[in-house]
């Protein structure tokens, strides 16, 4: 099963028309009182034998929305078996999203967007109609926004931080494995790289709890919106290639299969295969064991190959990161699912893209920070240059 990078997109538009009847406005009330006004940008970011992963935004070019639910229908049979960002349902080929928790306010000119995986048979052609809040969106498609955004000048941090980051970069240099910076082939940006563009992982479901599928979506959820924080650093700075870095998770591994109460196969599952005391999804589909990029014994195929795995434990105090992923009390990760900023993830997140830890130093001039374990508790300013500088000197392995 190979992977099939298809960029295959769809855009409508439609601006707001004032409807009259007898030179009286029609009046309306509730959801359906906006103007109807909006842009959807469909885009297949994935697709395989049989499945596909996809990303939608949703632009309100009318009055505010507090709720919103977009509509389309499939022309092919297509299903929707997983998504984040959004409660996803379908009726035959009719599917509907709705607005989560935290981004159901959609302004004028304000987009949110979501992700889904799907199956197909025959073919998997994208929809062409839309409709929000049950308007449809009509009209002459618009261009769409590029897929990379353009580069910036290059490297320009604030004044006040160049020598704090030249510090610690002289500090990683010298203690960064073993020396051993530039030889190390498995950070966070090439898996990224290796991808173009998207990474897969594995939850380690280390704990006795049932999960439903809400919960399971709303996981799926939480990880994705705490990584792009992290890639939202990077748009449009020194030649990133990437406008958007999708996170899917495409297994789940537990040690009694009755612990997941869902049916359905949005992802793979592995029942007691333990590794340090701890379920782990498949060796032979994980980067961290196939750093070359190959996964020939992979049963899902490089398609369903993870390259993290979030390791949820009970009773698990802090938290731990690497290239193989990130660590951290399941008690923890499930009272923030719904937080601004879940961040131990963060921290974490930062070392699996090199970032080190501050326990012994502290860099010239520079505060709280939040790679500096306790505080600060979002990503800083410095946090920011910090991440870029691994970009700019990595880059040239990737040839940017």
């Amino acid at each position: 099963m190979t992977l099939s990078r298809t960029g295959a997109r769809v855009v409508v538009a439609v601006l707001a028309a004032l409807a009259t009847t007898g030179g009286a406005a029609l009046a309306v009330t509730g959801a359906q009182a906006a103007a109807p006004g909006c842009r959807v940008d469909y885009r297949i970011t994935n697709q395989w034998s049989g499945g596909f992963g996809a990303d939608v935004t949703v632009t309100n070019l009318g009055d505010p929305l507090n709720g919103w639910a977009l509509t389309w229908t499939y022309s092919a049979g297509q299903t929707v078996t997983q998504a984040w960002n959004a409660t996803v349902t379908q009726n035959g080929n009719r599917v509907t999203a709705t607005n989560v928790s935290y981004n159901g306010a959609l302004g004028t000119g304000v987009g949110t967007s979501f992700g889904f995986n799907g199956s197909w048979t025959g073919s998997n052609p994208a929809p062409t109609s839309f409709a929000l809040n049950g308007v449809t969106c009509t009209g002459a498609p618009t261009t769409p926004a590029p897929t990379t955004p353009a580069p910036t000048s290059g490297w320009n941090p604030p004044a006040n931080l160049v020598t704090p980051l030249n510090q610690v970069w002289q500090h990683v240099e010298q203690t960064y494995n073993n020396g051993s910076l530039y030889g190390f082939r498995n950070y966070g940006w090439d898996q990224v790289m290796a991808n173009r563009g998207y990474l897969n992982f594995c939850v380690r479901w280390d704990s006795s709890a049932t999960v439903t599928a809400t919960q399971r979506d709303q996981i799926h959820a939480a990880l994705a919106r705490q990584y792009k924080k992290w890639m939202d650093v990077m748009v449009g700075h020194n030649a990133w290639p990437y406008r958007d870095v999708p996170v899917r998770v495409v297994g789940w591994a537990v040690r009694d299969r009755n612990q997941l109460q869902w049916s359905d196969t949005s992802v793979d599952i592995y029942v007691n295969n333990i590794r340090e005391n701890a379920p782990q999804c498949s060796e032979p589909c994980g980067r961290f064991f196939n750093q070359n990029g190959q996964y020939p014994n992979c049963p899902g195929g490089a398609a369903r190959h993870y390259d993290q795995s979030l390791w949820l434990t009970d009773g698990f105090g802090g938290g731990a990161g690497g290239d193989w992923g990130q660590r951290m009390g399941r008690e923890y990760f499930m009272a923030n699912l719904n937080a601004d900023n879940m961040h131990i993830l963060l921290h974490e997140i930062g070392h699996t893209f090199g970032l080190d830890d501050f326990y012994d130093w502290t860099p010239s001039g520079v505060g709280g920070f939040l790679m500096r374990a306790g505080s600060a508790s979002s990503i800083t300013e410095f946090d920011a240059w910090m991440f870029r500088d691994w970009w700019r000197h990595l880059k040239s392995r990737y040839g940017y």
